[in-house]
């Protein structure tokens, strides 16, 4: 092709908003089903996902885009700055959503230095690359658990961080990072916290594919401390479409908080998942359960205004019920998709 035509070929993706999107920890949970939508509803878009397959990542996540022109796979770690410095400068990257982080909370306190240099440094990489390419907006995956725990009060985006273990202070710091490039920049960014995301291929190490894992094993599902941490979950569809929607009509420079309507404590999560993956009569659920010790602090409820996302146009659309149900039927479907003896073997989880 000539260059007049690359030119002309150029300026008609321009007229048509054709764009390249970079999603970072695309081969996780919420990435892959992320990256699946993209795909959906912009097809001519490219897409590049970075990640640097984890032991919670897979490209089987992504299997159905793997012979698609318009995606393309790169596998590396955004703590690498000459890869990422190099990635930003031959991809010609317009939209960027920040998914890639260290995330289980159990294992931050354990290596907390380590939750720290990836989710902060590794954001500060990206960022310094991003900036310097210009890119058109930049979305940052975050938590709700950067505002600590509340009984009562709804957190808004005003609401000031108290995050309580190493991860939600690692992803605190982060979005500082992030939200300084808007303030001292102007750079077009957007901050979402989001209740815990559930459904199908999402790894083992997390509340209800390691229950459900555990009782298709014939195992008890080990619960921490009480049992009376109570978790908001939301749909990965409906993540996935608030993302999108941000992308569209997010105001640059500002929070989101994208909260889920359910909220159940793990407890009655777990009879719950006894319930429906055993066919197990309410005398016999809680034969199920095996409570052990409690992680150093946990979080009693991360409860969350939406209002700034119902506004935009955005509600969860997926009720509990038909979430839960979908999500055992797809690990009743897969029961050797993930390495399920190794991952039921990690430290127990109450939640995210």
């Amino acid at each position: 092709m000539s260059d007049e035509s690359a030119n002309q070929t150029d300026l008609r993706k321009q007229q048509l908003g054709y764009k390249t999107v970079l999603v970072t920890g695309g081969a996780g949970f919420i990435g892959s089903h992320l990256i699946i939508l993209l795909a959906v509803k912009y097809p001519l878009w490219r897409i590049i996902n970075v990640d640097s397959l984890d032991y919670c990542s897979s490209l089987k996540n992504l299997k159905c885009l793997e012979n698609t022109c318009t995606y393309k796979f790169i596998q590396g770690d955004i703590c690498n700055q000459y890869f990422i410095n190099h990635l930003f400068s031959t991809e010609n990257i317009n939209i960027v959503f920040h998914g890639a982080a260290l995330s289980h909370v159990e294992n931050s306190f354990l290596y907390p230095s380590q939750f720290m240099y990836v989710n902060a440094e590794g954001t500060s990489f990206l960022l310094q690359a991003a900036f310097a390419a210009r890119v058109e907006k930049f979305i940052y995956m975050s938590t709700d658990e950067v505002y600590g725990d509340s009984l009562e009060k709804d957190f808004d985006e005003l609401c000031p961080k108290r995050p309580t273990n190493p991860y939600s202070k690692s992803k605190a710091v982060a979005e500082n990072i992030v939200m300084s490039y808007w303030e001292n920049h102007k750079f077009p960014v957007i901050i979402t916290r989001s209740n815990n995301v559930y459904g199908p291929r999402q790894y083992y190490e997390k509340v209800i594919p390691r229950f459900i894992g555990l009782l298709q094993q014939d195992q008890k599902c080990t619960i921490q401390g009480t049992g009376l941490q109570s978790r908001h979950f939301l749909y990965v569809d409906d993540a996935a479409e608030a993302f999108l929607m941000l992308m569209e009509r997010g105001i640059m420079g500002e929070i989101y908080n994208i909260g889920a309507t359910f909220e159940i404590p793990v407890i009655q999560l777990a009879r719950e998942l006894v319930k429906m993956v055993k066919n197990t009569s309410n005398i016999e659920l809680d034969d199920w359960l095996l409570f052990v010790e409690d992680r150093p602090v946990s979080d009693l409820r991360y409860p969350l205004n939406s209002d700034k996302m119902h506004k935009l146009g955005w509600k969860p659309k997926v009720p509990w019920k038909e979430g839960i149900r979908q999500t055992i039927k797809w690990y009743e479907e897969n029961t050797c998709y993930w390495p399920v003896r190794t991952a039921t073997n990690r430290n127990p989880s109450c939640a995210s």
